[in-house]
C-alpha cells in the first residue's frame, strides 16, 4: 500500500514544528497529502490555572480574561503552525491540509488517524503518566500504525534507513507489513534481531535471514544483524543503540499489550522502547 496520506498531530510543545518538518520529508518523498492537525484544548498548567483561579474564588471578570487569555495563546500557536505549514509546502512542492479542530486531543486524535495511511505523533521521553496515556493508548483504538517521534533530537529526515526489529511475531509481522510503503522507498534497510535463538527455539521460527529475503523482494538494499546475549530487561535500550550505530533515523516494531489493560499489560520492550526512546518508531497493535 502506497502512503498517500499522511497525518501529523502539532500541538504547542516546541517539538511540533520538528514534527512537521520531518513529516513534509516524508510527504515529499512518497508525494503524500499531508494533514496538519491541531487540537484547540487548553494544556495541562492552563487547566491547573484555572482551577487554581476558581478555587481563589476569582470574580467572574477574572475568570473571563483568562480565558480569553487562554484562547489568545491557543490562537497564536495555531498562527504560528499553520504559517510554518505553508512555507514548508511551498518549499517542497506538497499538498498540504491544516485542520484545526475544537475537543480534546485524546478524543480527536484517533478519529482522524483512522482517515489516514499512517499517522504521525509526539512522544516525551520523560514518565509524565498524562502523555503516556495520550500516546500509548493511540496504539490500540486508532487501528492504524502509529509513529512516534521524541521530543529531543536533530534528525532532519525520517525512513531514509529503516531498523526494522524482527522476532517473528505477530505483532512484528504486523508492523513490517504496515512499514512496507516505507521500506520501498528507503535508501536501506537493517532487520536486527535480539537473541534470536529464544524467538527460533521458542515457536520453532525460520530463522531471520528468511525476513531478509522477503524485504529484498520488495527493497534491493536489506541488510542483517544479529544481537546476542542480550539481557531482558535491556533489549529496548540495545536495539536503538544499534540503530543509531547504523546511522538509522526510523525504527520500526511490534507493540505488545491489550487496549483495556495496556498499563499493566504492555509488552516489556514496547514499554522501554517508548520510555526511553531516542529515535522516531513506527508500532502497529
Amino acid at each position: 500500500m502506497a502512503l498517500k496520506d499522511l497525518l501529523v498531530y502539532v500541538d504547542r510543545t516546541k517539538a511540533a514544528l520538528v514534527r512537521m518538518r520531518l513529516a513534509v520529508d516524508l510527504a515529499c518523498r512518497h508525494a503524500s497529502h499531508l494533514t496538519a492537525l491541531y487540537v484547540r484544548e487548553l494544556t495541562r498548567a492552563q487547566l491547573d490555572e484555572r482551577s487554581t483561579a476558581e478555587l481563589g474564588l476569582a470574580s467572574a471578570l477574572q475568570l473571563d480574561r483568562l480565558d480569553r487569555d487562554h484562547q489568545a495563546s491557543i490562537d497564536r500557536a495555531a498562527a504560528r503552525l499553520q504559517s510554518a505549514l505553508k512555507v514548508l509546502e511551498q518549499a517542497h512542492s506538497i499538498t498540504a491540509e491544516w485542520r484545526s479542530v475544537n475537543g480534546l486531543a485524546s478524543v480527536e486524535v484517533p478519529q482522524h488517524a483512522r482517515y489516514a495511511d499512517l499517522s504521525i505523533l509526539g512522544h516525551r521521553s520523560d514518565r509524565d503518566p498524562i502523555e503516556y496515556s495520550f500516546s500509548e493508548h493511540l496504539l490500540f483504538v486508532t487501528g492504524r500504525p502509529v509513529l512516534f517521534v521524541p521530543a529531543v533530537g536533530s534528525l532532519r529526515t525520517l525512513g531514509r534507513h529503516i531498523v526494522v526489529a524482527w522476532n517473528s511475531s505477530r505483532a512484528a509481522a504486523r508492523a513490517v507489513n504496515d512499514a512496507l510503503a516505507l521500506i520501498e522507498r528507503a535508501e536501506r534497510t537493517t532487520v536486527v534481531t535480539v537473541n534470536p535463538g529464544d524467538f527460533i527455539g521458542r515457536h520453532n521460527a525460520p530463522p531471520a535471514e528468511r525476513m531478509v529475503e522477503h524485504l529484498r523482494r520488495h527493497s534491493a538494499c536489506v541488510d542483517l544483524v544479529q544481537l546476542e546475549n542480550i539481557p531482558a530487561g535491556s533489549i529496548g535500550d540495545a536495539l536503538q543503540a544499534e540503530a543509531r550505530t547504523l546511522g538509522a533515523d526510523l525504527v520500526v516494531a511490534g507493540a505488545f499489550g491489550h487496549p483495556r489493560l495496556w498499563e499493566k499489560l504492555l509488552g516489556g520492550v514496547t514499554r522501554d522502547l517508548l520510555a526511553r526512546m531516542t529515535l522516531p518508531i513506527l508500532m502497529s497493535h
